[in-house]
Protein backbone atom coordinates (compact mmCIF):
# COMPACT_ATOMS: atom_id res chain seq x y z
CA UNK A 1 0.00 0.00 0.00
CA UNK A 2 1.35 3.39 -1.00
CA UNK A 3 0.94 6.00 1.76
CA UNK A 4 -0.96 8.95 0.26
CA UNK A 5 -3.95 11.12 1.12
CA UNK A 6 -6.20 13.98 0.09
CA UNK A 7 -7.88 16.56 2.31
CA UNK A 8 -10.24 19.31 1.21
CA UNK A 9 -12.07 22.34 2.59
CA UNK A 10 -14.39 25.00 1.20
CA UNK A 11 -13.12 28.56 1.58
CA UNK A 12 -15.75 31.29 1.23
CA UNK A 13 -13.64 33.52 -1.01
CA UNK A 14 -13.08 33.77 -4.79
CA UNK A 15 -10.52 31.40 -6.27
CA UNK A 16 -8.05 34.19 -7.19
CA UNK A 17 -7.96 35.42 -3.60
CA UNK A 18 -7.46 31.90 -2.20
CA UNK A 19 -4.71 31.10 -4.70
CA UNK A 20 -2.91 34.39 -3.96
CA UNK A 21 -2.94 33.60 -0.23
CA UNK A 22 -0.91 30.44 -0.94
CA UNK A 23 1.63 31.70 -3.50
CA UNK A 24 2.30 35.14 -1.96
CA UNK A 25 4.86 34.85 0.86
CA UNK A 26 3.54 37.91 2.72
CA UNK A 27 0.08 36.34 2.90
CA UNK A 28 1.32 32.78 3.52
CA UNK A 29 3.23 33.99 6.59
CA UNK A 30 0.00 35.50 7.91
CA UNK A 31 -1.48 32.08 8.68
CA UNK A 32 0.86 29.17 7.86
CA UNK A 33 4.63 29.57 7.67
CA UNK A 34 6.91 31.64 9.87
CA UNK A 35 8.92 32.76 6.84
CA UNK A 36 9.00 32.15 3.10
CA UNK A 37 11.94 33.20 0.94
CA UNK A 38 9.79 34.04 -2.08
CA UNK A 39 6.64 33.39 -4.07
CA UNK A 40 5.80 29.96 -5.41
CA UNK A 41 6.55 29.97 -9.13
CA UNK A 42 7.20 27.03 -11.44
CA UNK A 43 10.87 26.08 -11.58
CA UNK A 44 11.84 27.85 -8.35
CA UNK A 45 12.90 26.60 -4.95
CA UNK A 46 11.78 28.60 -1.94
CA UNK A 47 12.58 28.08 1.71
CA UNK A 48 9.82 27.79 4.28
CA UNK A 49 10.35 27.89 8.05
CA UNK A 50 7.81 27.03 10.72
CA UNK A 51 7.52 28.14 14.34
CA UNK A 52 7.01 24.49 15.37
CA UNK A 53 10.07 23.03 13.62
CA UNK A 54 13.74 23.99 13.53
CA UNK A 55 15.44 24.99 10.28
CA UNK A 56 14.20 25.71 6.80
CA UNK A 57 12.57 23.40 4.28
CA UNK A 58 13.22 23.51 0.53
CA UNK A 59 9.98 23.71 -1.43
CA UNK A 60 10.66 22.86 -5.08
CA UNK A 61 7.83 24.27 -7.22
CA UNK A 62 7.23 21.96 -10.17
CA UNK A 63 4.00 23.45 -11.53
CA UNK A 64 2.07 26.62 -10.76
CA UNK A 65 -1.07 27.25 -12.82
CA UNK A 66 -2.69 30.46 -11.57
CA UNK A 67 -6.01 29.91 -9.80
CA UNK A 68 -5.95 26.18 -10.62
CA UNK A 69 -3.07 24.10 -9.33
CA UNK A 70 0.26 24.07 -7.47
CA UNK A 71 2.58 21.07 -7.45
CA UNK A 72 5.73 20.98 -5.36
CA UNK A 73 8.15 18.59 -3.72
CA UNK A 74 9.61 18.90 -0.26
CA UNK A 75 11.79 16.80 2.03
CA UNK A 76 10.87 14.13 4.54
CA UNK A 77 12.85 13.55 7.71
CA UNK A 78 14.37 10.49 6.01
CA UNK A 79 16.06 12.38 3.17
CA UNK A 80 13.71 11.90 0.21
CA UNK A 81 10.99 14.16 -1.20
CA UNK A 82 7.24 13.80 -1.28
CA UNK A 83 4.94 15.41 -3.83
CA UNK A 84 2.22 17.86 -2.81
CA UNK A 85 -0.57 18.89 -5.16
CA UNK A 86 -2.94 21.73 -4.33
CA UNK A 87 -6.03 22.19 -6.47
CA UNK A 88 -8.26 25.25 -6.36
CA UNK A 89 -11.77 24.55 -7.65
CA UNK A 90 -14.15 27.50 -7.99
CA UNK A 91 -17.57 26.46 -6.73
CA UNK A 92 -19.08 29.80 -7.77
CA UNK A 93 -17.89 33.42 -7.87
CA UNK A 94 -17.49 33.59 -4.08
CA UNK A 95 -16.47 30.08 -2.96
CA UNK A 96 -13.47 27.84 -3.59
CA UNK A 97 -12.83 24.18 -2.78
CA UNK A 98 -9.18 23.64 -1.88
CA UNK A 99 -7.94 20.06 -2.30
CA UNK A 100 -4.48 19.05 -1.09
CA UNK A 101 -2.96 15.65 -1.75
CA UNK A 102 0.47 14.35 -0.83
CA UNK A 103 2.20 11.17 -1.94
CA UNK A 104 5.62 9.60 -2.26
CA UNK A 105 6.35 8.27 1.21
CA UNK A 106 8.06 4.94 1.52
CA UNK A 107 5.59 2.14 2.30
CA UNK A 108 7.08 1.38 5.71
CA UNK A 109 6.06 2.24 9.27
CA UNK A 110 7.91 5.57 9.27
CA UNK A 111 6.42 6.57 5.91
CA UNK A 112 2.89 5.70 6.96
CA UNK A 113 3.26 7.55 10.27
CA UNK A 114 4.66 10.62 8.49
CA UNK A 115 1.84 10.60 5.94
CA UNK A 116 -0.77 10.60 8.73
CA UNK A 117 1.01 13.49 10.40
CA UNK A 118 1.11 15.52 7.20
CA UNK A 119 -2.57 14.82 6.45
CA UNK A 120 -3.41 16.44 9.77
CA UNK A 121 -0.93 19.24 9.09
CA UNK A 122 -2.48 20.10 5.72
CA UNK A 123 -5.98 20.07 7.19
CA UNK A 124 -4.72 22.43 9.89
CA UNK A 125 -3.18 24.66 7.20
CA UNK A 126 -6.51 24.88 5.37
CA UNK A 127 -8.40 25.72 8.55
CA UNK A 128 -5.87 28.48 9.22
CA UNK A 129 -6.27 29.68 5.60
CA UNK A 130 -10.05 29.77 6.13
CA UNK A 131 -9.69 31.79 9.34
CA UNK A 132 -7.23 34.18 7.70
CA UNK A 133 -9.27 34.83 4.55
CA UNK A 134 -12.79 34.71 5.97
CA UNK A 135 -12.22 36.36 9.36
CA UNK A 136 -8.82 38.10 9.17
CA UNK A 137 -7.28 36.12 12.02
CA UNK A 138 -4.10 34.05 12.38
CA UNK A 139 -5.12 30.78 14.06
CA UNK A 140 -1.48 29.61 14.29
CA UNK A 141 -0.35 32.62 16.29
CA UNK A 142 0.46 31.49 19.82
CA UNK A 143 -0.01 27.85 18.88
CA UNK A 144 3.70 26.94 18.63
CA UNK A 145 5.17 24.98 21.48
Amino acid sequence: MEPKFQVQLKIRKPVAQVFEAVVNPAKLSGYFVKTSSGPLAAGTTVKWSFAEAPGEFDVIAREVLPNERIVFEWPTDDGYNTRVEMRFVPLDASNTMVKISESGWRPDEKGITASYGNAGGWMHMMLCLKGYLEYGINLREGGAF
